[in-house]
């Protein structure tokens, strides 16, 4: 006879302990997997390497985030060279006021990393064996395979070996990922890809502009979600370093802004006789064609509506 499960009553799990609740206090959970995404040039490198020098370092993130916990952190970037990665943790170290000299970061230095391939993952494997990170850094999501971000059975089992490298390593794993350019959903969802990824973060990150002003908004999976605060990019003599300007809330929807594509065309669906088709869709809407299609697959990937011989409607 194949064995049981083991089980235990609620009352019998170890509970927590408060003071390893959080990696850095209120922005990053303990051993949590998560992104940090936004559109292009809104910073997202910056705030992951602020990120990795608050840890690194002790010293409060963003100058603002209390460090809980201290360690090695690795960091792979991608798209920058090795001296624009030094510049600027360079920088951002001397905005903190920490050691640049004594950081306890390690970059992986090799061109390419493929977590889609088997070598690939087994090196990184052993690099976090090796070296034990409290946080590992990858800048970003897009350079790490040659899989179709928008399928996701090829995606899934991308964050399925990352989450594995947290539970066996007690490790954290930021993913650096880029959301689509001019969108109005909520941020989580304005992540390019599969709604896996969304899914997969304990604690998320975004960086988006609304009216030249940088935003950043933090959501986690167990602990409340704050509103989104005002950023920059700070620079004071040569320290180059993002920081929060503005107490003062975002509230996720900017004032006067009009109804998410996702809520108008969930209204229009509603409100229909018979399944529509994509143009209809379009010109009941008023919308381009371009953000008609974002919107569809992301209700399609969230299960809101269904796709019929007839066309798209309510799930």
């Amino acid at each position: 006879m194949t064995p049981l499960l083991q089980t235990l009553r609620p009352c019998e799990l170890d509970p927590l302990p408060a003071e390893q609740r959080w990696l850095v206090e209120g922005l990053w959970a303990q051993q949590a997997v998560g992104i940090v995404g936004g559109e292009p040039k809104c910073c997202k490198s910056f705030l992951a390497l602020d990120m990795a020098l608050a840890v690194a370092s002790g010293a409060p993130c963003l100058r603002r985030y209390p460090v809980a916990q201290t360690g090695p952190v690795v960091l792979f970037a991608a798209e920058d060279p090795l001296y624009t990665v030094r510049e600027r943790l360079e920088s951002i170290a001397r905005a903190a006021a920490v050691s640049f000299a004594a950081l306890d970061i390690h970059v992986v230095t090799v061109p390419t990393l493929r977590i889609d391939i088997e070598r690939d993952r087994q090196r990184l494997t052993d690099t976090v064996s090796m070296l034990r990170p409290r946080l590992l850094v990858l800048d970003p999501f897009v350079r790490l395979h040659r899989v179709d971000e928008n399928a996701a059975a090829d995606v899934a089992p991308l964050l399925a070996y990352l989450r594995g490298l947290q539970r066996h390593f007690h490790t954290a794993v930021l993913l650096v990922h880029h959301a689509r350019k001019s969108s109005h959903v909520r941020a989580g969802q304005a992540l390019r890809g599969s709604s896996e990824l969304h899914a997969w973060g304990d604690s998320n990150l975004y960086l988006r502009r609304v009216r030249e002003q940088l935003w950043l908004s933090i959501e986690h999976r167990a602990a409340p979600c704050t509103p989104a605060l005002a950023a920059e990019l700070h620079a004071e003599r040569d320290a180059v370093a993002l920081r929060i300007v503005n107490p003062q809330p975002l509230s996720e929807t900017p004032r006067n802004a009009p109804a998410p594509p996702t809520e108008r065309i969930l209204q229009a669906l509603a409100s229909a006789a018979q399944p529509m088709t994509r143009r209809a869709v379009r010109e009941a809407c008023r919308m381009r064609a371009a953000s008609v299609g974002e919107a569809l697959t992301t209700l399609l990937d969230q299960g809101a509506i269904v796709e019929d011989i007839g066309g798209f409607r309510i799930a």
